[in-house]
């Protein structure tokens, strides 16, 4: 395993991060493992030396929280062995308060999703969208105070704009207030939009990209067999071209396409620990061997090749 620091920061994450929405309640999401099944799955990442994983207090209404949670308590010997993120943002209930970046919920969205993890702190707290009803000098106070009273240690944010993310960064700045350190966003082989603003801006203010989907819900990973990628059909056939061609590269290296995949977003400028959603140990291993995977500029060329552009994601 590799490591690096996130971002500008001081804080070091394994270069392969753990996506725990792959963990929770199956009613919920057909995909999901219960904690039984996922417990091998990350137990294997850790021998593996993964150190950091995500999660967010939506997952399952909480459910991966607590998976979470508990399994990093039995695989690590003391808390400050792995690095813990979460999210704040969706509705957690039905009241009109348990949703979005307000103080009210911000406050209380991060006692309850620590009471969930059964931890004191978490090392990432990110909101999960913008929040267009909330001023963003409320945001980002609230979460200056939950870094001063250290239930956060960092704070980043997910899948907004560049405008919005400058939005609230020039305000926390402003105001002598603790900034983002890092922004997960989706970001694959079929998913590049934001190689045209919002990724200079993170590189420019030091923040360290952490993508989601790397594999663009697995069809990056080859034939679409894999439990999300069953669960998923929105591709166009523009990505189904390229997917092609990841397939090819990855014959011709005697390779799984998931880590010519991956290998290319862990070489893409500004990207940190992308996110991986493993529902088998294979999945693991395959995204810890893309680290050593490095690809010539002819292979990056036919990937990138047939690439169709798209109109920026709804980030409401």
């Amino acid at each position: 395993m590799d490591y690096t620091r996130l971002g500008s920061s001081g804080l070091t994450v394994s270069r392969i991060g753990l996506g725990m929405m792959s963990y929770g309640d199956p009613g919920a999401q057909s995909w999901a493992l219960r904690e039984d099944d996922a417990e091998p799955i990350v137990r294997h990442a850790v021998e593996a030396g993964v150190i950091f994983f995500d999660t967010a207090d939506m997952y399952s209404g909480g459910i991966s929280e607590q998976i979470t949670g508990r399994l990093l308590r039995r695989l690590f010997p003391n808390r400050d062995g792995y690095v813990l993120a979460t999210k704040v943002y969706y509705p957690t209930g039905p009241g009109p308060n348990e949703r979005g970046l307000s103080r009210k919920h911000v406050l209380a969205a991060i006692d309850a999703s620590l009471a969930r993890l059964g931890t004191d702190y978490v090392d990432l707290y990110q909101v999960h969208r913008y929040d267009g009803q909330t001023p963003v000098e409320e945001t980002m106070s609230a979460l200056h105070d939950l870094v001063r009273a250290g239930k956060v240690r960092y704070i980043g944010a997910s899948a907004m704009y560049a405008w919005q993310l400058a939005k609230m960064q020039h305000a926390a700045a402003a105001a002598g207030l603790s900034g983002f350190t890092a922004m997960q966003n989706r970001y694959n082989l079929v998913t590049r939009e934001d190689e045209r603003e919002l990724i200079p801006l993170c590189r420019d203010l030091g923040l360290g990209l952490v993508p989601y989907s790397p594999l663009a819900r697995g069809l990056l990973a080859g034939p679409r067999h894999t439990r999300r990628a069953q669960a998923d059909r929105g591709h166009r056939p523009a990505d189904l071209d390229v997917a092609e061609d990841v397939r090819a590269v990855a014959a011709e290296r005697g390779l799984p396409p998931a880590q010519i995949a991956l290998a290319w977003l862990l070489a893409r400028p500004g990207v940190t620990a992308p996110l991986i959603g493993a529902t088998s140990k294979q999945h693991v291993d395959d995204a810890i061997s893309a680290l050593t995977v490095r690809l010539d500029d002819d292979e990056i060329a036919r990937l990138e090749a047939r690439y169709l552009p798209r109109l920026l994601s709804d980030y409401s």
